[in-house]
Protein backbone atom coordinates (compact mmCIF):
# COMPACT_ATOMS: atom_id res chain seq x y z
CA UNK A 1 0.00 0.00 0.00
CA UNK A 2 1.28 3.78 -1.02
CA UNK A 3 1.42 6.04 1.76
CA UNK A 4 1.76 10.11 1.47
CA UNK A 5 2.66 12.50 3.90
CA UNK A 6 0.26 15.71 3.82
CA UNK A 7 1.53 19.09 5.15
CA UNK A 8 -1.73 20.37 6.40
CA UNK A 9 -2.12 24.48 6.48
CA UNK A 10 -5.95 25.48 6.97
CA UNK A 11 -4.56 28.73 7.35
CA UNK A 12 -6.99 31.87 7.95
CA UNK A 13 -11.19 32.33 7.88
CA UNK A 14 -12.97 29.65 5.94
CA UNK A 15 -9.71 27.85 5.44
CA UNK A 16 -9.88 26.31 8.87
CA UNK A 17 -13.21 24.93 8.06
CA UNK A 18 -13.03 23.92 4.44
CA UNK A 19 -9.71 22.18 4.80
CA UNK A 20 -11.11 19.66 8.08
CA UNK A 21 -13.87 18.72 5.25
CA UNK A 22 -11.74 17.48 2.86
CA UNK A 23 -9.33 15.91 5.07
CA UNK A 24 -13.06 13.86 5.77
CA UNK A 25 -13.77 13.00 2.03
CA UNK A 26 -10.30 12.04 1.53
CA UNK A 27 -10.02 9.81 4.08
CA UNK A 28 -13.28 8.37 3.53
CA UNK A 29 -12.55 7.87 0.18
CA UNK A 30 -8.80 6.11 0.72
CA UNK A 31 -10.95 3.89 3.19
CA UNK A 32 -13.28 2.87 0.48
CA UNK A 33 -10.82 2.71 -2.37
CA UNK A 34 -7.92 1.18 -0.76
CA UNK A 35 -4.67 1.16 -2.25
CA UNK A 36 -3.34 4.09 -0.57
CA UNK A 37 -3.21 5.59 2.98
CA UNK A 38 -2.71 9.15 3.88
CA UNK A 39 -1.43 10.79 6.56
CA UNK A 40 -1.79 14.36 7.92
CA UNK A 41 0.65 16.97 10.10
CA UNK A 42 -1.36 19.53 10.60
CA UNK A 43 0.93 23.41 10.82
CA UNK A 44 -1.06 26.44 12.25
CA UNK A 45 0.24 29.02 11.03
CA UNK A 46 -1.09 32.11 9.04
CA UNK A 47 -2.32 35.17 11.06
CA UNK A 48 -3.42 34.20 13.89
CA UNK A 49 0.09 32.58 14.37
CA UNK A 50 1.29 36.45 12.99
CA UNK A 51 0.02 37.76 15.82
CA UNK A 52 1.08 35.58 18.53
CA UNK A 53 4.78 35.09 16.85
CA UNK A 54 5.66 38.19 14.48
CA UNK A 55 5.51 35.73 11.76
CA UNK A 56 3.45 33.60 9.65
CA UNK A 57 5.48 30.57 9.70
CA UNK A 58 8.58 29.77 12.30
CA UNK A 59 12.08 30.21 11.11
CA UNK A 60 12.23 26.67 10.56
CA UNK A 61 8.50 26.38 8.71
CA UNK A 62 10.31 25.70 5.32
CA UNK A 63 12.29 22.93 6.31
CA UNK A 64 9.55 21.16 8.39
CA UNK A 65 7.19 21.49 4.88
CA UNK A 66 9.95 19.90 3.02
CA UNK A 67 9.31 16.50 4.75
CA UNK A 68 5.83 15.96 3.56
CA UNK A 69 5.08 14.71 0.07
CA UNK A 70 2.48 17.01 -0.63
CA UNK A 71 1.22 20.58 1.07
CA UNK A 72 -2.69 20.79 1.82
CA UNK A 73 -3.55 24.49 1.88
CA UNK A 74 -6.80 26.51 2.77
CA UNK A 75 -7.02 30.25 2.77
CA UNK A 76 -4.62 32.69 3.74
CA UNK A 77 -5.40 36.21 4.86
CA UNK A 78 -6.95 38.46 7.81
CA UNK A 79 -6.68 42.16 7.17
CA UNK A 80 -7.80 43.22 10.28
CA UNK A 81 -5.14 41.18 11.57
CA UNK A 82 -2.16 41.32 9.22
CA UNK A 83 -1.71 43.32 6.05
CA UNK A 84 -2.27 41.57 2.99
CA UNK A 85 1.14 42.15 1.80
CA UNK A 86 2.67 40.87 5.18
CA UNK A 87 0.70 37.53 5.11
CA UNK A 88 0.78 36.59 1.59
CA UNK A 89 4.54 37.19 1.65
CA UNK A 90 5.12 35.34 4.85
CA UNK A 91 3.34 32.67 4.07
CA UNK A 92 1.72 31.92 0.68
CA UNK A 93 4.45 33.31 -1.57
CA UNK A 94 6.87 32.39 0.40
CA UNK A 95 5.94 28.89 0.01
CA UNK A 96 5.84 29.06 -3.78
CA UNK A 97 8.83 30.98 -4.46
CA UNK A 98 11.53 28.52 -2.03
CA UNK A 99 9.98 25.30 -3.31
CA UNK A 100 9.98 26.44 -7.14
CA UNK A 101 6.40 25.93 -7.90
CA UNK A 102 6.87 27.52 -10.90
CA UNK A 103 3.67 25.91 -12.51
CA UNK A 104 0.12 26.84 -11.55
CA UNK A 105 -3.16 24.80 -13.22
CA UNK A 106 -6.01 26.44 -12.61
CA UNK A 107 -8.89 23.86 -13.97
CA UNK A 108 -12.59 25.31 -14.72
CA UNK A 109 -15.45 22.72 -16.35
CA UNK A 110 -19.10 22.94 -16.45
CA UNK A 111 -20.32 21.41 -13.75
CA UNK A 112 -23.60 20.18 -13.92
CA UNK A 113 -26.15 21.41 -10.67
CA UNK A 114 -24.29 24.96 -11.07
CA UNK A 115 -25.66 27.72 -13.27
CA UNK A 116 -22.99 29.28 -15.00
CA UNK A 117 -24.51 33.24 -15.58
CA UNK A 118 -23.85 32.27 -19.15
CA UNK A 119 -26.52 31.53 -21.02
CA UNK A 120 -25.06 28.75 -23.49
CA UNK A 121 -21.89 27.93 -21.67
CA UNK A 122 -21.64 24.51 -23.91
CA UNK A 123 -20.08 21.91 -21.07
CA UNK A 124 -16.67 24.06 -21.43
CA UNK A 125 -13.72 22.04 -19.88
CA UNK A 126 -10.65 23.54 -20.02
CA UNK A 127 -7.25 24.19 -17.77
CA UNK A 128 -5.20 27.01 -17.59
CA UNK A 129 -1.18 26.43 -16.98
CA UNK A 130 -0.37 29.69 -15.65
CA UNK A 131 3.62 30.92 -15.56
CA UNK A 132 4.42 31.10 -11.15
CA UNK A 133 7.64 32.45 -10.63
CA UNK A 134 8.15 35.83 -12.70
CA UNK A 135 6.57 37.74 -15.21
CA UNK A 136 4.85 40.61 -14.39
CA UNK A 137 5.22 39.30 -10.56
CA UNK A 138 8.66 39.54 -10.35
CA UNK A 139 9.96 41.41 -7.51
CA UNK A 140 11.81 44.14 -9.89
CA UNK A 141 11.93 48.08 -9.46
CA UNK A 142 11.37 50.85 -7.58
CA UNK A 143 10.59 54.15 -6.87
CA UNK A 144 12.78 57.72 -6.92
CA UNK A 145 12.05 60.90 -6.60
CA UNK A 146 8.68 62.46 -4.61
CA UNK A 147 5.55 64.22 -5.45
CA UNK A 148 5.17 65.46 -9.03
CA UNK A 149 8.37 63.83 -9.98
CA UNK A 150 7.84 60.85 -8.56
CA UNK A 151 8.73 57.68 -11.15
CA UNK A 152 7.61 54.14 -10.77
CA UNK A 153 9.58 51.75 -12.73
CA UNK A 154 7.91 47.81 -12.31
CA UNK A 155 9.94 45.22 -14.14
CA UNK A 156 8.68 42.43 -15.69
CA UNK A 157 10.79 39.52 -16.50
CA UNK A 158 10.93 36.96 -18.56
CA UNK A 159 13.64 34.15 -18.45
CA UNK A 160 14.03 31.50 -21.42
CA UNK A 161 14.21 28.66 -18.98
CA UNK A 162 11.19 29.63 -16.81
CA UNK A 163 9.06 30.58 -20.93
CA UNK A 164 9.95 27.40 -21.95
CA UNK A 165 9.45 25.46 -18.91
CA UNK A 166 5.75 26.16 -18.24
CA UNK A 167 5.00 25.67 -22.50
CA UNK A 168 7.14 22.47 -21.95
CA UNK A 169 4.63 21.80 -19.58
CA UNK A 170 1.37 23.15 -20.70
CA UNK A 171 2.24 20.98 -24.69
CA UNK A 172 2.82 17.70 -22.75
CA UNK A 173 -0.85 18.07 -20.90
CA UNK A 174 -2.63 18.95 -24.06
CA UNK A 175 -0.91 16.14 -25.58
CA UNK A 176 -2.79 14.11 -22.67
CA UNK A 177 -5.96 15.72 -23.51
CA UNK A 178 -7.51 16.92 -26.84
CA UNK A 179 -4.20 18.20 -27.96
CA UNK A 180 -5.32 22.22 -28.47
CA UNK A 181 -2.89 24.24 -26.97
CA UNK A 182 -3.99 28.08 -26.48
CA UNK A 183 -1.22 31.10 -25.78
CA UNK A 184 -2.46 34.24 -24.31
CA UNK A 185 -0.11 37.13 -25.76
CA UNK A 186 -0.41 40.66 -26.19
CA UNK A 187 2.37 41.04 -28.43
CA UNK A 188 0.69 44.19 -30.36
CA UNK A 189 1.38 46.05 -27.82
CA UNK A 190 4.04 44.78 -25.36
CA UNK A 191 6.76 45.14 -27.65
CA UNK A 192 9.45 43.54 -25.77
CA UNK A 193 8.18 40.47 -23.49
CA UNK A 194 5.13 39.20 -25.37
CA UNK A 195 6.99 38.89 -28.73
CA UNK A 196 9.53 36.74 -26.77
CA UNK A 197 6.68 34.87 -25.46
CA UNK A 198 5.41 33.91 -28.82
CA UNK A 199 8.82 33.03 -30.40
CA UNK A 200 9.20 30.57 -27.43
CA UNK A 201 5.87 28.96 -28.03
CA UNK A 202 6.77 28.56 -31.85
CA UNK A 203 10.32 27.05 -31.32
CA UNK A 204 8.84 24.69 -28.88
CA UNK A 205 6.01 23.56 -31.36
CA UNK A 206 8.36 21.24 -33.32
CA UNK A 207 8.74 18.86 -30.37
CA UNK A 208 4.94 18.54 -30.16
CA UNK A 209 3.52 17.97 -33.72
CA UNK A 210 -0.07 16.75 -32.93
CA UNK A 211 -0.46 19.83 -30.71
CA UNK A 212 -2.90 22.39 -32.51
CA UNK A 213 -1.31 25.70 -31.26
CA UNK A 214 -2.87 29.03 -31.34
CA UNK A 215 -2.26 32.30 -30.23
CA UNK A 216 -4.91 34.86 -28.50
CA UNK A 217 -4.20 38.69 -27.66
CA UNK A 218 -5.67 38.55 -24.10
CA UNK A 219 -7.94 41.11 -24.50
CA UNK A 220 -9.75 38.72 -27.23
CA UNK A 221 -8.98 35.84 -25.21
CA UNK A 222 -10.83 37.14 -22.43
CA UNK A 223 -13.77 37.84 -24.46
CA UNK A 224 -13.82 34.53 -26.10
CA UNK A 225 -13.91 33.07 -22.79
CA UNK A 226 -17.34 34.45 -22.07
CA UNK A 227 -18.48 33.82 -25.43
CA UNK A 228 -17.64 30.57 -26.92
CA UNK A 229 -15.55 29.23 -23.73
CA UNK A 230 -15.97 25.59 -24.81
CA UNK A 231 -13.75 26.15 -27.39
CA UNK A 232 -10.68 26.05 -25.34
CA UNK A 233 -9.00 22.92 -23.59
CA UNK A 234 -5.48 24.10 -22.40
CA UNK A 235 -4.42 26.95 -21.77
CA UNK A 236 -1.24 28.88 -21.29
CA UNK A 237 -0.35 32.23 -19.70
CA UNK A 238 1.93 34.30 -18.18
CA UNK A 239 1.84 35.44 -14.30
CA UNK A 240 -0.63 38.49 -14.79
CA UNK A 241 -2.45 36.54 -17.69
CA UNK A 242 -3.06 33.74 -15.99
CA UNK A 243 -4.04 34.91 -12.91
CA UNK A 244 -6.58 37.04 -14.34
CA UNK A 245 -7.75 34.30 -16.87
CA UNK A 246 -8.46 32.01 -14.01
CA UNK A 247 -11.04 34.28 -12.01
CA UNK A 248 -12.45 34.49 -15.05
CA UNK A 249 -12.84 30.75 -15.89
CA UNK A 250 -14.29 30.90 -11.88
CA UNK A 251 -16.55 33.40 -12.61
CA UNK A 252 -17.81 31.09 -15.80
CA UNK A 253 -18.20 28.65 -13.65
CA UNK A 254 -20.84 30.59 -11.21
CA UNK A 255 -18.34 31.01 -8.13
CA UNK A 256 -14.84 31.51 -7.01
CA UNK A 257 -15.81 28.90 -4.14
CA UNK A 258 -15.82 25.88 -6.15
CA UNK A 259 -11.97 27.04 -8.01
CA UNK A 260 -9.01 24.44 -7.41
CA UNK A 261 -5.42 25.11 -7.84
CA UNK A 262 -2.26 23.58 -7.92
CA UNK A 263 1.22 25.17 -7.68
CA UNK A 264 3.86 22.57 -8.83
CA UNK A 265 7.30 22.01 -8.42
CA UNK A 266 8.70 20.14 -11.42
CA UNK A 267 12.04 19.33 -10.49
CA UNK A 268 10.88 16.55 -7.80
CA UNK A 269 13.17 18.48 -5.24
CA UNK A 270 10.81 20.28 -3.00
CA UNK A 271 6.81 19.25 -2.21
CA UNK A 272 3.80 20.79 -4.75
CA UNK A 273 1.34 23.05 -2.61
CA UNK A 274 -2.74 22.83 -3.63
CA UNK A 275 -5.46 24.93 -2.65
CA UNK A 276 -8.52 26.73 -3.27
CA UNK A 277 -8.70 29.58 -5.36
CA UNK A 278 -10.83 31.39 -3.11
CA UNK A 279 -9.82 33.36 -0.16
CA UNK A 280 -10.22 33.63 3.63
CA UNK A 281 -13.94 35.05 3.66
CA UNK A 282 -13.66 36.52 6.93
CA UNK A 283 -17.38 37.98 6.70
CA UNK A 284 -18.84 34.55 6.66
CA UNK A 285 -16.76 32.72 9.14
CA UNK A 286 -18.15 30.69 11.90
CA UNK A 287 -21.49 30.41 10.29
CA UNK A 288 -21.03 27.14 8.63
CA UNK A 289 -21.65 28.70 5.18
CA UNK A 290 -18.63 28.25 3.31
CA UNK A 291 -18.31 26.18 0.30
CA UNK A 292 -16.24 23.49 0.76
CA UNK A 293 -16.29 22.38 -2.73
CA UNK A 294 -13.22 24.43 -4.19
CA UNK A 295 -10.83 22.73 -1.22
CA UNK A 296 -12.36 19.33 -2.09
CA UNK A 297 -12.12 19.71 -5.53
CA UNK A 298 -8.32 20.77 -4.84
CA UNK A 299 -8.21 17.56 -3.12
CA UNK A 300 -8.71 15.78 -6.21
CA UNK A 301 -6.25 17.51 -8.29
CA UNK A 302 -4.23 16.33 -5.05
CA UNK A 303 -4.46 12.37 -5.64
CA UNK A 304 -4.02 13.05 -8.94
CA UNK A 305 -0.48 14.61 -8.72
CA UNK A 306 0.18 11.60 -6.42
CA UNK A 307 -0.39 9.35 -9.12
CA UNK A 308 -4.23 8.38 -7.69
CA UNK A 309 -6.16 9.51 -10.64
CA UNK A 310 -8.49 6.32 -10.37
CA UNK A 311 -9.71 7.82 -6.43
CA UNK A 312 -9.03 11.83 -8.13
CA UNK A 313 -12.14 10.89 -10.78
CA UNK A 314 -14.24 8.77 -8.09
CA UNK A 315 -14.07 11.96 -6.05
CA UNK A 316 -14.94 14.25 -9.03
CA UNK A 317 -17.78 11.99 -9.96
CA UNK A 318 -19.34 11.78 -6.25
CA UNK A 319 -19.40 15.55 -6.11
CA UNK A 320 -20.60 16.19 -9.37
CA UNK A 321 -23.79 13.75 -8.59
CA UNK A 322 -24.52 15.85 -4.88
CA UNK A 323 -24.34 19.06 -7.06
CA UNK A 324 -26.82 17.35 -9.63
CA UNK A 325 -28.83 16.45 -6.95
CA UNK A 326 -29.31 19.76 -5.31
CA UNK A 327 -27.07 19.81 -2.08
CA UNK A 328 -25.29 22.95 -2.41
CA UNK A 329 -24.18 26.01 -0.37
CA UNK A 330 -26.12 29.47 -0.27
CA UNK A 331 -23.54 30.99 -2.75
CA UNK A 332 -24.35 28.88 -5.78
CA UNK A 333 -27.99 28.44 -4.96
CA UNK A 334 -28.45 25.99 -2.26
CA UNK A 335 -30.00 26.33 1.13
CA UNK A 336 -27.05 23.42 2.01
CA UNK A 337 -24.23 23.43 5.32
CA UNK A 338 -20.80 23.86 4.66
CA UNK A 339 -20.69 20.14 6.85
CA UNK A 340 -24.16 18.87 4.87
CA UNK A 341 -22.35 19.21 1.78
CA UNK A 342 -19.67 17.16 2.78
CA UNK A 343 -21.60 14.32 4.67
CA UNK A 344 -23.47 14.14 0.73
CA UNK A 345 -20.43 13.51 -0.74
CA UNK A 346 -19.22 11.05 1.76
CA UNK A 347 -22.71 9.39 1.42
CA UNK A 348 -22.86 9.12 -2.31
CA UNK A 349 -18.92 7.44 -2.75
CA UNK A 350 -20.80 3.88 -1.85
CA UNK A 351 -23.15 4.17 -4.99
CA UNK A 352 -20.32 5.78 -7.04
CA UNK A 353 -17.81 3.26 -6.40
CA UNK A 354 -20.43 0.17 -6.87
Amino acid sequence: MKKFEIAVIPGDGIGKEVVPEAIRVLNKLSEIHGGFKLSYQEFPWGSDYYMQHGRMMPEDGMAQLEQSDVIFLGAVGDPSLVPDHISLNGLLLKIRREFEQVVNIRPAKQLEGIASPLSHPNDFDFIVVRENSEGEYSSSGGRVHSGEDEVVVQNAVFTKKAVSRVMNYAYQLAETRDSRLTSATKSNGIVHSMPFWDEVLKELSSDYPAVKVENFHIDALSAFMVTKPHSFDVIVASNLFGDILTDLGSAIMGSIGIAPSGNLNLNQKYPSMFEPVHGSAPDIVGQNLANPIGQIWTAKMMLDHLGESEAGAELLKAMEHVLKDGVKTPDIGGTSSTEEVTNAIIDRFSTVLQ
